[in-house]
């Protein structure tokens, strides 16, 4: 007897719990209405209660964030670039915060231009296969612009969008330049 009373206690609790549950659901008006049959954007992500998932769209509007902000010339031409989101590019909108930041660059092994910085920035260095148009931080302390291409352990900072690579070769291949890196107004 004492084994169906412990049986028939774990049922009914487990059935008050049950019940408990479902009308605590149906009395919560903070929860989104119900998305069954509609459909959902390709980059939306479930999220669990409490957590916040960015979406694509997010992020994206985080990196035109930073492209606002950091602007590039080389010599007296403005490049367009889509920056990457990570700590170095932040580190050198704080250096170009109260002034632009004018780096020397000079022509290194026919595909590239190579600049001191002046300090060390945060490194995240994978090793990757540069192309036309890449912007990296080499060792730390050095920007280079490529106009060829290279593998080496680099940082990615962003990619000169809208030119050819015979454009950037046109741009970079013909000497030394001087790339200025500035805050939008």
């Amino acid at each position: 007897m004492c084994k169906k009373k412990w049986i028939g206690f774990v049922l009914a609790t487990v059935f008050a719990a049950s019940l408990s549950a479902c009308a605590a659901e149906q009395k919560d008006s903070s929860a989104p209405p119900s998305s069954a049959g509609q459909p959902q954007a390709a980059d939306s992500v479930p999220a669990l209660e409490g957590e916040t998932v960015p979406t694509v769209y997010e992020a994206d509007e985080r990196k035109d964030e930073t492209e606002q902000m950091l602007q590039m010339k080389l010599g007296d031409v403005p490049v367009a670039v889509d920056w990457e989101t990570n700590e170095a590019v932040t580190a050198l909108q704080a250096l170009c915060r109260d002034k632009p930041l004018t780096i020397g660059l000079s022509m290194y092994g026919g595909f590239e231009q190579v600049g001191e910085i002046g300090v060390s920035l945060p490194r995240n260095d994978t090793q990757i296969k540069a192309t036309a148009g890449d912007i990296v931080l080499y060792a730390g302390d050095r920007l280079v612009v490529f106009y060829g291409t290279n593998s080496w352990s680099y940082t990615r900072l962003g990619h000169i969008r809208d030119l050819s690579a015979d454009e950037l070769e046109a741009l970079l291949g013909g000497g030394d330049v001087t790339v200025t890196l500035s805050l939008a107004p």
